[in-house]
């Protein structure tokens, strides 16, 4: 099955990026980023950024802008069945030249996961210093951290501020 990544959610203002892989498949069925009940990205961020916990999409989007965070995926294209990124194939990265030109205030990049990190350092090369960080997948799929370990390591972004 061909897939193909959804447009960044960023403002010029974007000073962190968080990048996923691909979207799973309940993701691309809503048309929304992160969008399967059991990921717990969403409710990392609103329990980071001491937020009332919401599943409408709008206002997920605005703590994401509000608080300076750029969200994208590392991947535009590729195929796979099923949801696990262990199913990739033929990937295409984004364009991230570009989309780093035109957001001059990222200094620090975030990884959703091993995987979306080694798909990055495969396909990006970056022209400057960026902070890199790799963070444990909120994917219902990694079940190998608690929720509460996995959480704690998210907290992070609070010191990049």
């Amino acid at each position: 099955m061909k897939s193909f990544s959804f447009s960044p959610i960023s403002s010029p203002n974007s000073n962190i990026l968080i990048l996923g892989t691909m979207p799973g498949t309940k993701s691309l069925e809503l048309n929304q980023y992160y969008g399967h009940s059991q990921n717990n990205f969403w409710k990392f961020l609103f329990t980071i950024f001491n937020e009332d916990f919401s599943t409408d999409y709008d206002i997920r989007k605005k703590l994401l802008l509000k608080n300076n965070v750029a969200l994208w995926d590392v991947l535009q294209y590729c195929d796979r069945v099923g949801s696990l990124d262990s199913a990739i194939k033929n990937e295409i990265a984004n364009d991230f030249e570009t989309f780093l030109k035109n957001h001059p205030n990222i200094k620090t990049i975030l990884f959703n996961g091993q995987k979306a990190a080694a798909f990055f350092k495969k396909y990006v090369h970056l022209q400057k210093e960026y902070n890199l960080i790799t963070l444990p997948s909120t994917s219902p799929a990694n079940a190998s951290k608690t929720y509460k370990s996995k959480l704690e390591e998210w907290k992070i972004i609070r010191s990049l501020y």
